[in-house]
């Protein structure tokens, strides 16, 4: 491994998830879905603030209008969401409902594409039954389901050329490739990475600029790039063992923030911190949800 993340942020999360980069605010924002927290760091003057939630938020996106963040919530709703430093935060609209009849399912994790477009995964809360699915919310809060059948759904990452998307079935080991249409629609579906039991579980991930993938690996300690023909390019080393996911943030996108998770590791005093390290490549300008991006 050639080189290693550093901390920036002992923030504790119990699950420290989804992290976000966000032009507007010049911060990376993140979640805690366990701790129901959701949680900012500043990257020019290294301010830190949070806000707790009755209802955590699993993933954040911002929308396109201006007008605050979009979240996927514990309860599988898709809200808006009003985030002002030293206030409580405001959940306002709902945007959409998804699975109303599975009670023991909870959103994981989702991300915005260029066209406007949430893609987002469910999973089995319990982490035992494939009961997750995989879905498309369109600008009107349409939901489709674009597939099905997975335990601990994951990801996803966009290609820069935003016609492939990957998506990862954590308790399958297995990071999937799709084919995206011109409508949305997902086909080709196919093996992309698959891990073995020494790399740990596949967690959340995000491309380059370049096509590569960065995957985040739980209980693996490391993200790893991969080509984008799936082989293994390199890896950067955290001193946690759960690392959860990762943006690429800041002005050029040349800075590579990871969260990790404290659940279950209280031997590891950075557990649950945010690191950051330099990548090498520049990434992709997050997506908003509501209208293509610019």
């Amino acid at each position: 491994m050639a080189q290693e993340a550093r901390c920036v942020w002992q923030a504790r999360a119990v699950l420290g998830e989804g992290p976000l980069w966000s032009p507007r605010q010049d911060a990376v924002y993140f979640v805690d879905i366990r701790g129901s927290r959701i949680l900012r760091h500043g990257l020019s003057d290294g301010s830190q603030a949070g806000w707790d939630l009755d209802d955590a938020a699993c993933w954040l996106v911002e929308s396109a209008d201006g007008d605050g963040f979009i979240a996927g919530l514990r309860s599988r709703r898709v809200v808006r969401l009003r985030l002002e430093p030293g206030q409580a935060a405001v959940v306002g609209e709902e945007i959409a409902r998804i699975e109303p009849d599975k009670p023991g399912n909870r959103l994981n994790d989702g991300k915005a594409d260029r066209d406007g477009r949430l893609w987002a995964g469910s999973m089995d809360d319990a982490e035992e039954a494939p009961a997750g699915s995989f879905y498309r919310i369109d600008g009107d809060g349409a939901v489709t389901t674009v597939d099905e059948g997975y335990t601990v759904a994951n990801g996803p990452a966009l290609a820069p050329d935003g016609r492939t998307i990957y998506h990862t079935d954590s308790a399958a080991r297995t990071v999937y490739a799709f084919d995206i249409g011109a409508d949305g629609s997902l086909s080709g579906k196919r093996v992309h990475i698959r891990f073995t039991e020494a790399d740990g579980y596949p967690d959340g991930m995000t491309c380059d600029a370049e096509g590569g993938l960065w995957v985040c690996h739980w209980d693996g300690g490391r993200v790893s790039r991969f080509r984008p023909d799936g082989t293994l390019d390199r890896a950067i080393a955290l001193p946690v063992s759960r690392v959860t996911s990762c943006v690429f943030a800041g002005p050029d996108l040349d800075r590579l923030f990871i969260t990790t998770a404290a659940h279950g590791r209280p031997d590891e005093p950075l557990a649950g911190a945010l690191f950051e390290c330099d990548p090498g490549v520049r990434g992709l300008p997050p997506g908003r949800f509501g209208s293509p991006s610019p």
